[in-house]
């Protein structure tokens, strides 16, 4: 039974992170492993409430008030046996998600402050592979069908180890040199290295899957070709068609990237796979337009490549520190400041702000933004931006990262190949077995539009259930969301 008055002897606490002028000097993960004790503590804060709302703000079903009182008693094996019985890479999600289930916190009722289930997720799963309690689970026996997999982000791969341990042949395609998706090449190292990828691929090769790389699907390999060798086809492609903004003046000079071209090549260069990036801050004035994650990850990847200055900008207005019950009231996610760990390490964030022209330095190269303090509402259903007279200024700028969100999977031949089509999100639309044509079915981003990673695992393992049954399987996979399942929000 879990600790009753665990909560109130115990405040919620972090592991310190790495020191800043440590960190920012390499590519290593910002956290350390947190000690046993810390976590133990933690995890008792945990009361096994009567209705765990945690449950509902993961769309995994992850069963956080077991776990937690597991590691509580120091059963890390039956942690981890918990841990997985809803969610196959828990490494990705204990460094990547945030933690919507502890926004659904019981303790985070009027103000409180929820348990740490994000940590002591991270380290039930890294105390599992020190003590060798991750091991590869082959079907017993083998059904004679076959799946074709296309893209190696955690849909994909998620789907393909539910498949394969159920005795399907599973086949990954990944156009990139590596798999991994976005995990592999988009997050950046100070966040998710790469062992922790590589680990887990060892494990789902041992279980059959085969990776195929460098395959580019409906150039390389043409859909009839899949449908020929495989009785299904999963699409896991992502969401990776960058929103830009065209109308802007200058947006054609040099030095204004997308985000993730920046990403990518910083990554490629600190996995060895390319000498030097050819979009590097070092000694540079980098303007960095957004304000979510890819952003901060621009922030970290900046410091460590050496900017001169980063400034990050951001439309709305600055978030208040704590919950506003009146406008996300709990258990639904909330509207808060989110202070990611490069923002302490430099830089300034500037809120209610437009860029209104990218500056021509007079070589066809950028050298400020002019940006203005705006306004933004809501007109009819739709979001109208303001901006204020007389407020206009420039900032130097010789670098700027477009990290401004996501239009959706990106147009390619595979998607007319197979005969399915983008909607107005971008993204693909599917039936309630996942299907968006017969046979192909969708999952993760490129169905959901740009989401998070808890609910990409959450797509593929739904998927591979309905594919499952599609194959004529008698015993059901678990699939803990349907394709129109949707996050908490207020009803």
């Amino acid at each position: 039974m879990p600790d009753p008055n665990g909560f109130l002897r115990y405040g919620r606490r972090m592991p310190a992170r790495r020191p800043v002028p440590v960190r920012i000097s390499d590519w290593r993960e910002v956290y350390p492993s947190a000690p046993d004790e810390l976590i133990t503590e933690q995890a008792t804060r945990c009361m096994d409430c009567g209705i765990p709302f945690c449950h509902d703000g993961c769309p995994l079903g992850n069963r956080i008030p077991d776990w937690n009182d597991l590691v509580r008693t120091g059963s890390w094996a039956s942690a981890i046996e918990s841990l997985h019985a809803t969610n196959n890479f828990p490494e990705f999600t204990g460094r990547l998600c945030p933690a919507p289930c502890e926004a659904a916190c019981v303790l985070g009722i009027a103000g409180g402050e929820p348990v740490t289930i994000k940590q002591v997720e991270v380290e039930i799963v890294n105390r599992a592979f020190d003590l060798d309690l991750v091991a590869a689970q082959p079907a017993p026996a083998p059904t004679g069908r076959s799946v074709a997999v296309v893209g190696s982000g955690p849909a994909g791969l998620a789907a393909a180890q539910q498949l394969a341990r159920s005795g399907h042949r599973v086949t990954v395609y990944e156009r990139d040199d590596e798999i991994g998706g976005l995990l592999r090449y988009g997050i950046p190292d100070f966040k998710l290295e790469k062992e922790h990828i590589d680990r887990r691929l060892a494990q789902l090769a041992a279980e059959g899957v085969v990776f195929r790389t460098g395959v580019n699907v409906g150039v390389d390999v043409t859909a009839d070709g899949l449908r020929a060798e495989h009785d299904a086809v999963l699409l896991a492609c992502g969401a990776l068609a960058g929103r830009d903004t065209p109308e802007t003046p200058g947006r054609a000079l040099r030095g204004v990237h997308q985000a993730m071209e920046h990403l990518v090549a910083a990554n490629r260069v600190v996995a060895g796979k390319d000498a030097t990036a050819p979009i590097d801050a070092a000694g540079r004035h980098v303007v960095i337009i957004g304000g979510g994650d890819t952003a901060a990850d621009c922030l970290g990847v900046a410091h460590r490549q050496g900017a001169k200055s980063v400034y990050q900008l951001d439309q709305y207005p600055l978030p208040p520190a704590a919950r506003d019950e009146a406008r996300d009231p709990w258990p639904t996610w909330p509207w808060i400041l989110r202070e990611y760990a490069a923002h302490e390490e430099g830089g300034e964030r500037i809120f209610e702000v437009a860029v209104q022209e990218f500056v021509d330095d007079g070589t066809g190269a950028v050298r400020a933004v002019r940006i203005a303090q705006v306004t933004v509402g809501r007109r009819d259903g739709r979001r109208v931006v303001t901006v204020v007279p007389g407020s206009e200024r420039e900032l130097p700028a010789d670098l700027v990262l477009l990290a401004i969100g996501f239009e959706g999977t990106e147009p390619q031949p595979l998607l007319e190949q197979f005969g399915v089509a983008r909607n107005a999100r971008g993204a693909v639309d599917t039936d309630a077995t996942w299907q968006a044509a017969d046979g192909v079915f969708v999952a993760g981003d490129m169905h959901r539009g740009a989401s998070l990673i808890v609910w990409a695992i959450a797509e593929g393992r739904a998927a591979a259930a309905a594919i499952h049954d599609h194959l004529g399987a008698p015993t059901p996979l678990p699939a803990p969301v349907t394709p129109t399942t949707r996050a908490l929000t207020p009803s």
